[in-house]
């Protein structure tokens, strides 16, 4: 397969060749949504919490006594069967994190960038830069390059200016390419990547 190169003028100036061993083949979108769930679920902060009968206020004195009184036993107020008492088995701080071999995590993001190349949501570029930090260049970048809808930004290095740039925008994201994942690749409309972001991420899932 073959793409073709442009500057951020979006005039074609080269192309690139993809090897067919790594953006070709079968797409196993149940790789693609493992990788997404996993790291969904190692973003989670998991702050949620209750209190059991030993964290709510009250006394832990019995109120009345056992036999007697015609009412029911109970031995606190801070009893789970009151209103005010503690919570039975609620949820508790932890963490929702769990292991996935890296060699799933790159099987999916090969799958993704197969899918998003097939769907043609891929730009490649020669390079992405700014002369300075400002938002408006940014928009004018991705106007020159077609880019509209859900966008990530992939370069090996990319630079300070573009960064700051493009944090006001919502629905636009810069990604170094050792740290892109399938779920940037899914979740994103547009793909733009630059010469050497490409052929980083085919020396590293070639591997």
């Amino acid at each position: 397969m073959t793409l073709d190169v442009v500057d951020e003028q979006n005039k074609k100036v080269g192309s690139v060749e993809l090897s067919d061993d790594v953006f070709s083949g079968r797409v196993d979108l149940g790789l693609v949504w493992e990788s997404v769930v996993h790291q969904n679920a190692t973003e989670r902060r998991g702050t949620h919490a209750t209190k059991t009968r030993g964290q709510v206020r009250g006394s832990g004195s019995k109120p009345w006594r056992q036999k007697g009184t015609g009412r029911a036993r109970v031995g606190e107020i801070r009893t789970p069967l009151w209103r005010t008492g503690g919570t039975v088995f609620g949820p508790q701080p932890r963490s929702y994190a769990y292991h996935l071999p890296k060699k799933v995590i790159r099987r999916a993001l090969r799958a993704a960038l197969i899918q998003k190349l097939r769907d043609g949501g891929v730009t490649v570029v020669e390079q992405l830069s700014l002369e300075e930090s400002s938002t408006k260049q940014a928009v004018e970048l991705l106007s020159q390059l077609n880019v509209s809808g859900r966008a990530v930004l992939v370069d090996v290095n990319p630079g300070v200016h573009l960064e700051r740039s493009v944090r006001n925008l919502p629905r636009v994201r810069v990604v170094r390419s050792n740290q892109l994942t399938a779920r940037d690749v899914a979740g994103s409309t547009r793909l733009v990547m630059t010469r050497s972001a490409v052929e980083h991420l085919e020396k590293v899932l070639a591997s």
